[in-house]
């Protein structure tokens, strides 16, 4: 859809309904800026209100007369929140010249004299600004300081044939010299000496990667021969060159001026512009404080196992990195995984845990990166096991959990590739170059290895070897002997479970004895837990019936005497 240039005759507002309607209620805007401006992006509220106050409208000239800032931060604001609404609400798009113009969402334009000049105002739609009113808008203050000791804003390209900001850790320091190889100052050498402790940089890689990759900032001002930058945070998804340079704020950026050099200047409404791609691309980890704690005695109240056990698994945990709990069906290794994981955190942050499962067609390009496709061609894609680790080097002071179910049913190495020899305690933080990309890569100190592993599985009988060496392997066995699970089946006053459970057991001995299968068969007791009918027989006659004889009837497929024996036994629970 095209749309005419905005009409130069003042006091007529553009789009008209007829040429762009965006039909967007109050109530979804005020979700949409709940959960989308109002927690990463302030500079665009700070916009929103400083236009409250004027009235619902202004040129972004007298914005930046207002409130401080410049014209074209404000610009951008009002791009960024159009662009997001767009996205979000699936919008279709609004044309101007064959360029989008995303202000047309959340505003509607016209040319007014303010200022001493003829400027282009915007007006905030009557559906977002009755939303705006019922926010609690206390906090977004729309003024702009302008304190001689704030805080500096630069852009440092890095030149990763020489160093790059992918290979240095989060927290690690990097010196650059004032001065090149030759003894010549570096160009705009005034930068390097007006750059500040505490000021903040924004990390760019130049070509071949062409991307913002990191957020870092000077740890040590210059002394006359270096400065020192610190690594703050890398970006799980890099903003590329185009993204920036096509940004109306961003035009008179010093660096897309002279691109020559290293360190370049940037306004603060410059840096609000970054900073505002990067957040809606890298969204910081929520702040919730609200994380129920949990801790050994949690796990123990939760998990059918002794303290004893509880206590080897933390410890193997934290001495190998990696751990694969292996155990017959119905046993809780991925209930007991979880919540292993979250005993070690201190509570349950789910934010931290990563639950994927493998098959026979998981792919390192699923786990790692690879090409995926894309509209007409292929686009290089992050795999979940990438982005993960990225997210725990960013959190250094935390740890992370990274569960696999049904671990050997992947290809280890097909999935893996390079990362098995990254994943072993002694190579973790070390780099390895990454096939598909060419970058340095390695697994954090903090990223611990879950996986679970059903031993019944008769098609998996031979362990990748690559496996076992890699990971320390526990055994879970049924509960129905712990505490915990006795207390559990005393609660429920059942007569009918107490007599299942008694022959189960037995028939656990019988599997247990049988060259055949062995104790890696045994029926487990999840089974029985977590349950919530109404109908407390019914509910088990249907684990008999729909869960342990279908097992049953795969475990004796070529003894049909002592299936018919079993299951005999365990449907008479219910008749006598």
């Amino acid at each position: 859809m095209k749309m005419a240039d905005p009409p130069k005759e003042q006091g007529t507002y553009w789009p008209t309904p007829d040429l762009y309607s965006v039909s967007l209620t109050k109530e979804q805007w005020k979700k949409y800026l709940e959960e989308v401006e109002l927690p990463y992006h302030k500079g665009c509220m700070r916009m929103l209100k400083g236009l409250m106050e004027l009235g619902g409208e202004a040129s972004c000239k007298k914005l930046a007369v207002t409130y401080g800032g410049s014209p074209y931060g404000y610009v951008g604001s009002a791009v960024n929140i159009g662009r997001r609404a767009k996205k979000t609400f699936d919008l279709p798009p609004c044309m101007n010249e064959d360029k989008e113009t995303f202000f047309a969402i959340p505003f509607l334009g016209r040319w007014v004299e303010e200022c001493d000049g003829s400027f282009y105002a915007y007006r905030i739609r009557d559906e977002l600004l009755a939303a705006l009113k019922e926010l609690d808008l206390r906090d977004i203050d729309p003024y702009i300081e302008k304190t001689s000791g704030q805080v500096g804003y630069w852009w440092l390209n890095a030149n990763p044939k020489i160093w790059s900001f992918t290979d240095i850790e989060v927290g690690a320091k990097q010196a650059y010299t004032l001065y090149n190889d030759n003894g010549n100052k570096r160009r705009i050498f005034q930068n390097f000496l007006d750059a500040k402790q505490g000021d903040i940089v924004i990390g760019y890689e130049s070509t071949p990667v062409k991307q913002v990759v990191a957020i870092a900032r000077i740890s040590k001002e210059q002394d006359g021969k270096e400065l020192v930058i610190e690594k703050v945070e890398g970006l799980l998804t890099p903003i590329d060159y185009q993204q920036l340079r096509d940004h109306p704020a961003l035009e008179n950026m010093e660096y897309f001026s002279q691109p020559q050099g290293s360190l370049f200047r940037l306004t603060k409404d410059e840096f609000d512009a970054v900073m505002d791609i990067i957040r809606e691309y890298n969204p910081l980890p929520a702040k919730n404080s609200t994380h129920i704690a949990y801790g050994r005695d949690d796990f123990l109240r939760e998990v059918y196992i002794s303290g004893n056990q509880y206590d080897s698994l933390v410890s193997i945990l934290n001495n190998k990195y990696n751990l694969i709990l292996q155990g017959p069906p119905g046993v809780g290794k991925t209930f007991a995984a979880r919540r292993l994981a979250y005993s070690i955190m201190g509570e349950k942050d789910d934010s931290r845990v990563e639950l994927v499962q493998f098959h026979q067609n998981y792919s390192y390009e699923d786990f790692m990166m690879g090409y995926k496709p894309s509209g007409d061609g292929f686009e290089l894609k992050q795999g979940v096991f990438y982005r993960f680790c990225l997210r725990a080097a960013n959190q250094p002071d935390k740890k992370f959990f990274f569960i696999i179910d049904e671990i050997n049913r992947g290809n280890m190495s097909k999935i893996f590739g390079e990362m098995l020899m990254l994943i072993e305690k002694d190579y973790r933080g070390s780099k390895a170059t990454l096939a598909y990309n060419g970058q340095s890569f390695s697994v954090p100190e903090n990223v611990y290895i879950i996986g679970m592993m059903n031993t019944a599985d008769r098609s998996l009988a031979i362990i990748d070897y690559a496996l076992r060496r890699r990971f320390a392997f526990c055994t879970m066995m049924p509960g129905f002997e712990a505490d915990q699970f006795n207390q559990y089946r005393k609660s429920l006053h059942s007569a009918v479970l107490d007599k299942l459970i008694e022959v189960v057991k037995e028939l656990n001995q019988t599997i247990a004895n049988d060259s055949a299968l062995g104790p890696g068969f045994c029926i487990g007791h999840s089974y029985f837990c977590g349950h919530n009918a109404e109908d407390e027989e019914n509910w088990l006659r249907e684990v008999v019936e729909y869960d342990i004889i279908p097992l049953l009837n795969e475990y004796w497929f070529d003894d049909m005497d002592s299936c018919r024996k079993w299951s005999d036994l365990l449907r008479g629970v219910f008749h006598g």
